[in-house]
Formats: C-alpha cells, sequence, structure tokens
C-alpha cells in the first residue's frame, strides 16, 4: 500500500494538485486528504485521480451540473468502457453528441399519453395474478429486479414466475413488444440484459484489472439483446416520417416511443443505443425505489394505512387512477419524495473533468475555498450523502423528525432547497424520463395497495443486491 500524506490545497501557487507520485507497476501510491466537504484522493495506479465530495456547492452540484456543466461530463474513457453496452447513447456522451441525443429523445417524454398507463397497468394485473393473495411471500427484489433471492423461506415458484416485471413494462413502452418475463423466467431477452449489465459493472470497478473478467455471457448476452432489439427497428424504419406522423395522428394505438424515434433519425445504429440506454436507466431507478417503498411501508403500518386509505378514498378499491388521480393524492406523493430522499435512484455518480478547472468547495486554510481539479480527474459525487446529511434540514421537531426517519408527513412543512434533493440530478442532464417514471411508480402502487389491506417483510434487506449504474 502507499503512503498517506495530507496536503493544503492551499499550498500550492498555481492552485491544482501537485503531482501523484509514480507508482511501480500495480502498487499504488496514493495521498488522501479528509475535509469537511470533500476527500481527495490521488492514485498512482496510471496516475488516476479521483475527487469524492457530498458538498452541495460542489455537486451543484453547482459546478459540476449546473454552472461548470461543461468543466465536467462522461469522457473518453466512460465512452470506450461502455460502448460494447450502450453505444454512443445519450448516457455515455458528452458535448455535441449528447446534446443531439437530448434533442432527439426529450420530445418523446414531455408527451402525455393515455396509452403509457395502459401499458403500465397491463403489467401490473399480470403481477395481481401471480401474487394470489393468500399470503405467500414474495421476494420483492425478485418481483422487480429478477434477482435471485438468499431468504430460503420465500417461496421461490413464485419468484420465478413473478419476476422482471420493470423489464417487461419498459420494453413493451419503447417496443411495442414486452419481452414476457413476467410469465416465463427463462426469457433470454431479461437473463442476457442482466448478464450484460452484471458483466459492464464488474469490468467498472475491476479499472485497470478489468482484463481479467470473464466476457464469455457478456458477448452472449448482447447478441441476445441486439437479435431481439433489430427487427423492431426495422419494422419502425419501413414507415416513412409522415407515414408515422399520420400513424400517431390516428390515435390507434399502434404507436410506440420507437415509432416517435423513427420519425426524426433513420440511422439504425442510433436508435438502437438510445433504446438500450433508456431501457438501462427506465428498469433499474424504477425497480429500487419501488422496493424501498414497500420496505419502508411494510416497517411503518401506520403509513401504510394512512395512505392505502386515500387511495381507497380517490381512487376507489378496484379502479386504475387516471393521470389526475395520480396528481390528487399529495400523502402518495409525500411518500414517493420521502423514499427517493432516503434512497436516491443512483446514490453515486461519477463525471470527468474535461479539463483543468475546479470546485467551489474544497481548498485553503480554511477549507471553504476553492479547489484546483487537473483535467481527467474523475469526480465522485453523493446525491444520497448530500440529501442524508443533517446540516441540511432544520433542527429536530414534532414538524421535522431526524433525516433518517421515513416520514412523508416531513413534506407538509418542509421544501429542499435547491440543490438539496436531487434524486433525478440536476442542471442541464436532468431525467428526460421524470414524469413517465413517476406515473409508473404511483400507478403500480395504487393498484397493488387496492388489494393489499397489509404488508410485512420477512428476510434481510440488507445484503440484497442492486445493478444501479451510474447514469
Amino acid at each position: 500500500m502507499g503512503k498517506i500524506e495530507t496536503w493544503n490545497f492551499g499550498a500550492s501557487s498555481s492552485g491544482l494538485p501537485p503531482p501523484i507520485p509514480p507508482s511501480l507497476g500495480l502498487q499504488a501510491s496514493y495521498r488522501v486528504v479528509f475535509y469537511d466537504h470533500c476527500i481527495l484522493i490521488l492514485f498512482g495506479i496510471k496516475g488516476q485521480r479521483f475527487i469524492f465530495t457530498a458538498d452541495p456547492e460542489n455537486i451543484k452540484f453547482k459546478a459540476v451540473l449546473a454552472t461548470q456543466f461543461n468543466d465536467y461530463g462522461k469522457g473518453q474513457n466512460f465512452l470506450r468502457d461502455w460502448q460494447d453496452f450502450l453505444g454512443h447513447g445519450i448516457f455515455a456522451t458528452d458535448g455535441e453528441e449528447w446534446a443531439n441525443s437530448r434533442q432527439l429523445l426529450r420530445p418523446q417524454f414531455v408527451k402525455t399519453r393515455v396509452r403509457d398507463l395502459d401499458i403500465f397497468e397491463e403489467h401490473v394485473q399480470q403481477l395481481l395474478f401471480l401474487l394470489d393473495g393468500r399470503g405467500k411471500k414474495v421476494d420483492i427484489s425478485e418481483l422487480f429486479y429478477g434477482y435471485r433471492t438468499y431468504d430460503s423461506t420465500v417461496n421461490t415458484e413464485i419468484c420465478s414466475q413473478a419476476c422482471r416485471y420493470t423489464l417487461d413494462a419498459a420494453t413493451e413502452y419503447l417496443l411495442g413488444r414486452s419481452v414476457g418475463s413476467l410469465g416465463n423466467a427463462d426469457s433470454q431477452f431479461a437473463h442476457a440484459f442482466s448478464d450484460v449489465q452484471r458483466i459492464q459493472n464488474i469490468r467498472m470497478r475491476a479499472g485497470p484489472l478489468q482484463f481479467l473478467v470473464p466476457m464469455k455471457d457478456f458477448w452472449r448476452g448482447l447478441e441476445i439483446m441486439d437479435a431481439f432489439i433489430e427487427p423492431f427497428v426495422q419494422e419502425a424504419l419501413t414507415y416513412t416520417p409522415d407515414e408515422l406522423d399520420e400513424k400517431e395522428s390516428k390515435s390507434t394505438g399502434g404507436t410506440t416511443w420507437l415509432h416517435s424515434v423513427a420519425k426524426f433519425t433513420r440511422d439504425r445504429q442510433v436508435i438502437r443505443d438510445q433504446i438500450v440506454n433508456i431501457l438501462l436507466a427506465g428498469r433499474d431507478t424504477t425497480a429500487g425505489t419501488l422496493s424501498f417503498l414497500f420496505k419502508e411501508l411494510s416497517a411503518h403500518p401506520d403509513i401504510y394505512r394512512k395512505l392505502r386509505q386515500e387511495i381507497l378514498d380517490k381512487v376507489g378499491p378496484h379502479e386504475a387512477p387516471t393521470y389526475d388521480d395520480l396528481k390528487a393524492m399529495p400523502y402518495l406523493q409525500h411518500c414517493i419524495s420521502e423514499t427517493l430522499r432516503i434512497y436516491p435512484a443512483v446514490p453515486f455518480n461519477i463525471r470527468l473533468a474535461l479539463k483543468d478547472t475546479t470546485l467551489p468547495r474544497g481548498g485553503g486554510a480554511n477549507r471553504l475555498s476553492p479547489i484546483g481539479v487537473k483535467k481527467d480527474t474523475v469526480i465522485v459525487y453523493a446525491p444520497m450523502y448530500l440529501q442524508r446529511n443533517p446540516e441540511q434540514y432544520p433542527a429536530v421537531s414534532p414538524s421535522s423528525p431526524p433525516v433518517m426517519d421515513f416520514s412523508p408527513e416531513r413534506w407538509e412543512t418542509w421544501t429542499p432547497r435547491p440543490w438539496q434533493y436531487v434524486p433525478f440530478n440536476g442542471g442541464p442532464r436532468i431525467c428526460i424520463g421524470v414524469s413517465g417514471s413517476w406515473a409508473h411508480i404511483v400507478l403500480q402502487l395504487v393498484i397493488l395497495m387496492e388489494i393489499a389491506a397489509t404488508i410485512r417483510v420477512d428476510g434481510d434487506w440488507i445484503h440484497h443486491r442492486t445493478h444501479t449504474s451510474a447514469l
């Protein structure tokens, strides 16, 4: 291990960190600086620098995500490492290429389509059929993600049938056809997608040792994914843009998200890459939020009863909610907001300094001055730590419970300051699918709670895995 040293950022006349000590082979020389708001770790492996921060001024976020947006991005190394999986999609690129992706995709997510709710409701109804209501145990992580449980008390028959709900809904929303994994645990696409994502995350964590990661299942999974997606792209491109406009204007329910994108680009690879990018984001973020929400509701039966009563009063015991219903249940909105406050869908994220630049906090004798950031430094920022920081909240009182208490009621009197609550990122890269993701979560929650008078958790939630990726 390398020697640990401290270094005062204010000691450099240039304002930039000192050179990283050379390393021999894979032996890491590094320096670590612990500040209230910023930890600087200088690795000697291939000269890579990392800065870990949860300071709202840095995360801002003003700097990384907003006011110095052009100074930070994904970088060419990120694109290289993720290109096999995500191609040149919106989550892997910077600059003009990223801007073109966002311009292409954003109009498809600002539309409010009744059909979207119909898609989500159809798959929730499949869940209800599998959850027969006779008190059987169900692994929520298996239900939403498709992971196998480590708890032998969970009914594995139900788990094997009721899996990958969010993947089914996402593929039907994007392509017009579900992969059908709710009723088929052996769905090739579902297994392939999970394998590719799992191995991709291992590669990222392995860093310079990623050449040691076995890749056979990765390449096989990509082939299966692309073979499934290609016919849908081919079908969409058989229509001219004018024909797609006419098809959409007839409102027959035959148009899909893919058709909407095909009106603006005829490039097969561009369409494929954007589908995979949105599929990655749409599956994991929704599944994670739902899983944590059910975990908290099961631990707080009083909150569950209050929320269920609001749903029954507004929607009834058997009806599916409309878009207007979704907006008219404030306690339900508070429950989801509180879940995302404690458990943001992407708890950690990364950016790369695209040039020599700065962060607002972490330097100088008072540790509150700007810090120099050299080009190619990796910035790891933590929305989870930011949103759980007690300094960002009022003093504990009856109307302001402790920061780690799950309390939807706090939202009745508390409004986050700008950049204090960033579950969907912020700045120009703020999530373009917020409204659709929110509607998806609310619809499933409402329909499940209509039929379930009570829920409870058995087993250990702490050791369940997630594959949410940095986006």
